[in-house]
Parts: C-alpha cells; sequence; structure tokens
C-alpha cells in the first residue's frame, strides 16, 4: 500500500476497484444460482473426487437410502462456492477464506435438480491483530427447483479494509 500526502494508507491499486469491508452491510444478500446438475457432472465429479455407487451408478444409486443418482455433498458445496465467487466475491476485495462452521447437507442434490440459494452477510468484524483485515461471515441457504433446502453453511472470509489508518483513529 502506498502512502498519501496526509500519512494515510491509500488503497492496494490491485483491489482500489472493488467493494472493501467498508461497503459490506450486515443482513446484504446475495443471490446464488441457478445451476442444473447432470449426470454427467454427478459422475464426473464423483470419479475424481468422491467415487461412491450412488454418485457413480444409477442402478446401485437407486438402490441406495438416496433413491436415485445423487450428487455429493462435496460438489453441492464446491457448486455453491463457485455461486459465491461469480456473484459476490469476484466483485471484493477478498484476501481468502477463513474456513467454514455448520455444514449440514439437509437433501440429496439429484440427477437433473437446479440448484441455487442465497448467502447473507451474518457478522462483520475488524481483525483484531492485523487493522487492514475485516473478517466477513456469510450463511448458505442452498435449494433445489422445489424450493427445498440442500445445503447450508458459515463461510468466514477476510476482507481488505480501504484505510485501515482512518478506522483505527475513529475507534480511540
Amino acid at each position: 500500500m502506498g502512502v498519501d500526502v496526509k500519512g494515510k494508507q491509500m488503497t492496494n491499486p490491485i483491489t482500489h476497484d472493488r467493494l472493501h469491508y467498508e461497503d459490506l452491510e450486515l443482513g446484504q444478500t446475495i443471490p446464488l444460482g441457478p445451476r442444473t446438475v447432470s449426470k454427467a457432472d454427478i459422475i464426473e465429479f464423483a470419479t475424481e473426487f468422491d467415487p461412491f455407487p450412488f454418485h457413480l451408478d444409477e442402478k446401485a444409486a437407486k438402490a441406495s437410502l438416496l433413491g436415485g443418482l445423487a450428487a455429493s455433498g462435496w460438489q453441492t458445496g464446491a457448486l455453491s462456492l463457485r455461486m459465491l465467487v461469480d456473484g459476490f466475491l469476484s466483485r471484493i476485495a477478498s484476501m481468502g477464506g477463513l474456513g467454514f462452521t455448520d455444514l449440514k447437507w439437509k437433501r440429496p442434490l439429484m440427477k437433473g435438480d437446479t440448484l441455487s440459494g442465497t448467502a447473507t452477510v451474518t457478522s462483520l468484524r475488524r481483525s483484531a491483530g492485523h487493522p487492514n483485515m475485516g473478517i466477513l461471515t456469510i450463511a448458505f441457504d442452498m435449494r433445489n427447483q422445489k424450493g427445498q433446502q440442500v445445503m447450508t453453511l458459515n463461510l468466514a472470509n477476510l476482507v481488505e479494509v480501504r484505510h485501515p489508518a482512518m478506522l483505527e483513529e475513529a475507534a480511540q
């Protein structure tokens, strides 16, 4: 970061045109999706990352607890994260993820289902040890085309503060 004539830190030139911590609002809701999953999508993902029969073989899947070919829960999570990047994270000064909590797969995402949902800002706080960072928490609510909840989780992400020194002065 550079310094302006008053000695304040200036915005990172790489992220200057993105939304920063100061621009985010508690309760802000980001629409996610839609994305339809095909048989090929499910089998391709499962072959590489989650090779259980109910993700790979329709006959085995029909006989399973799931009752048909279903996406891996991890595939549902990956699709949801991609939607968040496309609809929100690529427009903010994201500094990376901190992790997630409360992941729940409520029902399987089946072949032919369309996944969509929302991500809601549930928490915004400054980092205690790093004045140039804020911590954003987002709650996912992912649903199928019938409006049935498929997955929920809370994601924490670091977001760049535009003018850290100015916010420190305001706190004093």
